[in-house]
Order: C-alpha cells, then sequence, then structure tokens
C-alpha cells in the first residue's frame, strides 16, 4: 500500500509542478476553443456596413444588445440615443479585442476580467430582454447559469494565473 501512495504522490506532484505553465496555457487554449469564435462571430452581426461599420452598428446589434428599446421605437435605430450608440460600439469592439487579447496573451487578466463583466451583462440581457430563462445549479439539464459559470471559471484560471509563458505578457513581463 505504501508503494501505491508513493507513486500516486510521485506522479500528481511531477504533474503538479506544471500548474503555473501548464494551467494558464491550457485555459487560453480552452478558451480559443470554445468561445473565440462565438465572440468573434457575434461581433461580425452587430458590424454596419461599408468601411466604417465598426463606428456605426447594424441594426440587428440594437435588437441584440436594447431589444425592449428597439421594441419601443418600432425598430428604428435612429430614434435610439446617442448612450445606445455608445454602448453598441463598445460592446462590439469588446467582442473583438478581449477575445484577441487573451488569444495573444495580451493584458490577459484584465481582458479576462474584462471578458467576465462582458458574460455576465450578455446573460443579464438574454434573460431580462430576450426572456431566456435563467435555469439553476444542480440539475439535470445545463442551463444559462450553469453555462456561463463555466465560462467565468475559465476565464477566472487567467484572472488568477495571468497567460503563461507563451504570451505578449510574458515578453513584456507583464505580471
Amino acid at each position: 500500500m505504501t508503494a501505491l501512495i508513493s507513486l500516486h504522490n510521485n506522479t500528481l506532484g511531477r504533474l503538479e509542478m506544471t500548474s503555473g505553465w501548464l494551467t494558464p496555457t491550457l485555459a487560453r487554449v480552452v478558451f480559443a476553443a470554445t468561445l473565440l469564435i462565438y465572440y468573434w462571430n457575434s461581433a461580425m452581426t452587430k458590424l454596419g456596413s461599408g468601411f466604417f461599420g465598426f463606428l456605426f452598428p447594424s441594426d440587428g446589434a440594437y435588437v441584440q444588445i436594447f431589444p425592449k428599446a428597439m421594441e419601443a421605437v418600432s425598430y428604428d435605430s435612429s430614434q435610439l440615443g446617442i448612450l445606445h450608440w455608445a454602448v453598441a460600439v463598445a460592446g462590439t469592439w469588446a467582442e473583438f479585442l478581449l477575445p484577441a487579447m487573451i488569444l495573444i496573451g495580451l493584458l490577459s487578466r484584465l481582458a479576462a476580467l474584462g471578458m467576465i463583466g462582458f458574460v455576465w451583462v450578455q446573460t443579464i440581457v438574454d434573460v431580462t430582454g430576450h426572456g431566456a430563462a435563467l435555469g439553476s445549479y444542480f440539475t439535470a439539464a445545463p442551463s444559462v447559469l450553469d453555462t456561463r459559470t463555466l465560462w467565468t471559471f475559465l476565464l477566472l484560471v487567467i484572472v488568477i494565473n495571468g497567460a503563461g509563458p507563451l504570451s505578449v505578457d510574458r515578453v513584456l513581463r507583464v505580471k
């Protein structure tokens, strides 16, 4: 039995020694594999037409971000104010920039923290604006709450551990 415990401790001890670089690196790889394209595709739907589309969101952007406000103005985004425009532009840019920053490991902790905020604002809009069921923990069927909590946990790994050795942060020596 002692030999088995020693084997266990030695094997997992060696594995634990990799956690400083492996955990944050894998967190970024998992983010890229599961959420990067999701957010970039979402951002693409918000771009307006033409070269300056990144400054003038599509009507779909306003419908996604402000569903009740758009309904109130009969889906005419020109009836919305400058605050709506600023939030739509900032949200669109955030969907492009924050995932890209996490991908390359640039200011990763701040980018991951920003993504956590984005995920929960998105969740609030989904529930209050689009009528999505929030769901609950400890049920058989995964819900919005379950999914977004897993996303948050993944991003918290980056907030806590940084980007890992294969990152711009490491080159710039950003903590």
